[in-house]
């Protein structure tokens, strides 16, 4: 048996991108995965994809900034499969912009999804992870979690402060829980189309021409999990050779 082979996994922003090449590909490895996002209509779609390979998947509508959605699809979880293994905090947006273009709404969004959509992850799984005594948390975080670069400004704080807050839940949580950060590169997603202001858009069309898929990604998350259980990747930047 692999070390992912019966795990449960959690994924939140499973419909599309990372969250669905993550979830493709641990189902393809035996996991047990459960599945959110508000679009459920490409859930379904996904789920029945899964199935028809012989996988296990479950699925749920889920908006990660409300905290009683995210507490629900926790228990939803635990309720399918009588425990959680690993919880997978990857909802994210990316409506970038000069700060000088007072987009206060698109900011807050970003907030909202990005780093609360994790605290409400966290809050939701860990009395579920330390009640078991086991599991872990993987918080995608962003190579924008490294530099920031103009018009992503407050993305790129959402992102630094995902690696804070998985370096401050590693710290408590002890020698049961293990906590990853994923921080991927540039990498084909539909994060660019939620970019309203048209010079950011067109600069981000251009800057991802060396993305590499989502799958590259998916496969360090495979990676982190299938450790065995006394060793913690604590964090794995994956992006394209050709990224400058």
């Amino acid at each position: 048996m692999s070390g992912i082979e019966g795990k449960v996994v959690a994924i939140t922003g499973a419909s599309s991108g990372i969250g669905e090449a993550t979830a493709r590909l641990l189902a393809r490895r035996g996991a047990h995965v459960v599945l959110g996002a508000r679009r459920t209509d490409r859930l379904e779609v996904l789920v029945a994809a899964i199935h028809a390979e012989g996988g296990s998947a479950r699925y749920r509508k889920l908006d990660v900034t409300k905290r009683e959605d995210v507490a629900s699809f926790m228990d939803f979880a635990r309720a399918e499969h009588g425990r959680i293994d690993v919880i997978i905090n990857n909802a994210g947006v990316m409506p970038l912009s000069r700060l000088d273009e007072l987009k206060v709404d698109e900011w807050d969004r970003m907030i909202d999804v990005n780093l609360r959509g994790v605290l409400h992850g966290i809050a939701a799984g860990l009395p579920i992870l330390k009640a078991q005594r086991s599991g872990q948390f993987i918080n995608v975080s962003s190579i924008g979690g490294h530099l920031v670069v103009p018009t992503a400004a407050v993305y790129c704080a959402t992102k630094y402060a995902v690696i804070a807050l998985s370096e401050g839940l590693r710290q408590e949580v002890g020698g049961d829980i293990r906590v990853t950060v994923i921080s991927p590169g540039v990498t084909t997603s539909e994060l660019a189309d939620t970019i309203s202001d048209p010079g950011a858009r067109e600069a981000m069309r251009e800057y991802r021409k060396v993305a590499i898929p989502p799958e590259a990604i998916a496969r360090s998350i495979a990676f982190a999990i299938e450790q065995p259980d006394d060793v913690d990747v604590n964090e794995i930047i994956v992006r394209p050779t050709a990224q400058p």
